[in-house]
């Protein structure tokens, strides 16, 4: 008793030199503007963050004119001061990623069950498209492993490619023109905050069960089975592998796990040494010309090795006629476009920003999409399908120094040399090594250290890690995503329909006030309850907040009658982190403010910002309240309502 005695003096003295300290200050309303100027602002400050037009402000009409051109056509931005050193880094970077791009667009045309030329097709058109449109320096344009597997996956389901070849491609070119029309209008109409509503934590939880059902999956190849499921969860798939053991062939298995460990090697060489990057870049083609000499010398004892066979030469042939748009199918074309086009457009903006920060560069995410959209549907024209920027592409072509976007054309070009000249000699190519090359490149998507970061920061994020983790493994991939997406839009509503409220206490000595649980030398102020609000207040969570206030006034007023301490009088709600408030947080605070009234208690608020004390004002709640009712921090309501219940006899 004692000490809290001497705790309650030492407030009121500190309560008393505030007194004599502050001026007591009026909230003001903020500058009256119209109706259209507000509406204007608001959908500004929504679709137009970034000021995209402010280089056109005060320009004449020729500079506005270039200024366009650079704006839809990046390449005229720095294409004017390109040069030859440039160039040269350029070519070293494009030749290195198209090592890595040839053998890794035939294994990720096979996982999303396409015949193995559509791979180097998408190799080609997209990555020119890009580096036309596109705003990153360092993105690696082709097909990714996720998008692959989800396509693969979602149409096989319906439509297999071995039953009906002709219309499994037709319903991929259409999901990829889906896709890219679905990303270039997120772009356009600037809506690119949709995406963000998968979260990181569900990415990381997707990105691991995907990859490890993509690694399954390849067991076919690995150990040579032909017989095998076309189910993509592990049960399915381990079952089949199991029941599928005759199939096995020792040369295939010897093979499969020896370019592997090749491949698995040179990578941890490549990330425990980045100046190696090289090893792990060259390993896959090496890994192709390597197996398929391998094949060529082996071809009369070998028969039980599952090679490539005969590619087509030639560049892509045109698929605009190809394109399914009435019939049956076409739902499910649409469904997949719209999947894959998020995962896809998710990883390729994520990749871009992520290498862009490392060179203190800004890419423009609304044009990202623009570009990716324009690019997968210019594809879809010329037998491709969904593209993106990839991570291990992106990786190496930053790694070896790759300066503009013509690292991308010179990559396409060494694609074009390869579909002009070098099919014929992919026919001894063995499918197993294929399939030790997809492996090899998805394990690195297996994020075990994002998982565990996310249990020791936020326990939430790791169930929704979990959730879209386990739902792909033993679900589906399609339904795994949607959990993911589900579990993000959850987590959003349970923010903003419970959101946090504080007890604060003020800090001896000073004028700030903050959470008495946070800082334990806060001290509660005598006859006051000061509640904080960190939130706006909107009808998702206006009941669950007038019940919230109820019950800390009831806890307040309990603990002050064990404590025989001073009565409860004044209730203050600083709602300086309050940024919005709607028609039903207004009734709220009016409701709020009568039930108080009737239990002779006071309700204040405090620094209510700019459009919250509009809101008040217009709606007449600020009336009810008083000239005593609004002040503009804690410490002078404290001070004035203090001092006049001092004055009061």
């Amino acid at each position: 008793m004692g000490m809290n005695c001497n705790r309650v003096e030492h407030f009121e003295e500190s309560t008393m030199k505030i007194q004599t300290e502050i001026p007591i200050h009026q909230v003001r309303l903020p500058p009256q503007r119209s109706s259209l100027t507000k509406l204007k602002h608001r959908l500004s400050e929504i679709f137009f963050p970034d000021d995209p037009l402010h280089r056109f402000k005060n320009q004449p009409c020729f500079t506005k004119f270039l200024l366009t051109l650079q704006f839809l056509f990046p390449i005229f931005q720095w294409g004017s001061h390109y040069n030859l050193t440039l160039l040269r880094s350029d070519i070293i970077s494009g030749l290195t990623i198209a090592s890595l791009a040839i053998p890794q667009g035939i294994s990720y045309a096979k996982l999303a069950n396409l015949p193995p030329i559509i791979g180097l097709y998408s190799s080609f058109v997209p990555p020119l498209i890009y580096a036309l449109l596109g705003s990153s320096k360092h993105l690696g344009v082709g097909p990714v492993s996720i998008a692959s597997l989800v396509m693969g996956s979602m149409l096989s389901e319906t439509v297999p490619f071995t039953q009906n070849p002709t219309l499994y491609l037709q319903l991929a070119f259409t999901a990829t023109f889906v896709a890219g029309l679905f990303q270039a209008s997120l772009g356009i109409l600037r809506l690119g905050f949709v995406i963000d509503f998968l979260s990181k934590a569900t990415l990381v939880g997707f990105m691991a069960g995907a990859a490890i059902i993509v690694s399954l999956q390849q067991l076919k190849g690995l150990l040579g089975i032909v017989h095998f499921t076309n189910k993509m969860q592990i049960i399915p798939v381990l079952v089949s592998v199991y029941k599928q053991k005759d199939e096995w062939s020792w040369q295939t298995v010897v093979m499969g796990f020896g370019f592997l460990a090749f491949l698995l090697t040179t990578r941890h060489i490549s990330l425990r040494k980045p100046k190696l990057f090289w090893a792990s870049a060259a390993a896959p083609l090496t890994s192709v010309i390597l197996s398929t000499i391998l094949v060529f010398l082996l071809r009369n004892t070998a028969h039980h090795i599952s090679i490539i066979g005969h590619l087509a030469k030639g560049v892509n042939p045109p698929s605009a006629n190809m394109l399914y748009f009435k019939g049956p199918h076409l739902a499910l074309a649409i469904k997949t476009g719209i999947v894959t086009g998020i995962l896809s457009l998710t990883e390729g903006i994520a990749v871009g920003r992520t290498f862009a920060a490392l060179k203190n560069y800004q890419v423009d995410g609304n044009k990202e999409m623009m570009a990716i959209g324009i690019m997968n549907i210019a594809g879809s024209c010329t037998s491709c399908y969904v593209t993106t920027g990839s991570f291990s592409r992106s990786a190496v072509n930053f790694n070896a120094g790759a300066q503009t976007a013509v690292s991308n054309i010179i990559m396409a070009s060494a694609v074009l040399v390869t579909l002009l000249f070098l099919m014929p000699l992919f026919y001894y190519t063995p499918t197993v090594v294929l399939a030790t090359i997809i492996i090899a490149a998805v394990i690195g998507l297996i994020d075990y250290q994002a998982a565990y970061k996310l249990w020791k920061v936020d326990k939430l994020d790791f169930v929704a890690c979990m959730c879209s983790f386990f739902g792909v493994l033993f679900i589906s991939v399609p339904l795994g995503l949607s959990i993911a997406v589900a579990i993000s839009v959850f987590k959003i509503l349970l923010h903003v329909s419970r959101p946090n409220t504080l007890v604060l206490g003020n800090i001896p000595g000073t004028q700030i006030f903050h959470n008495i649980n946070q800082y334990k030398e806060a001290l509660r102020v005598p006859s006051f309850l000061i509640l904080a609000v960190e939130s706006p207040i909107y009808f998702a969570n206006s009941t669950y907040l007038r019940e919230r206030i109820l019950r800390w006034v009831r806890e307040e007023e309990e603990r002050i009658k064990a404590n025989n301490g001073n009565e409860l009088k004044c209730i203050i709600l600083d709602m300086t982190a309050v940024t919005a408030i709607d028609t039903s947080g207004l009734e709220t605070l009016g409701e709020l403010r009568k039930v108080l009234e009737q239990r002779s208690l006071q309700l204040v608020l405090v620094n209510p910002v700019g459009n919250v004390m509009e809101k008040l004002h217009t709606s007449k709640i600020l009336d009810t309240f008083g000239f005593k009712g609004v002040y503009l921090t804690v410490g002078e309501a404290v001070a004035d309502i203090s001092s006049a219940n001092k004055a009061q006899p």
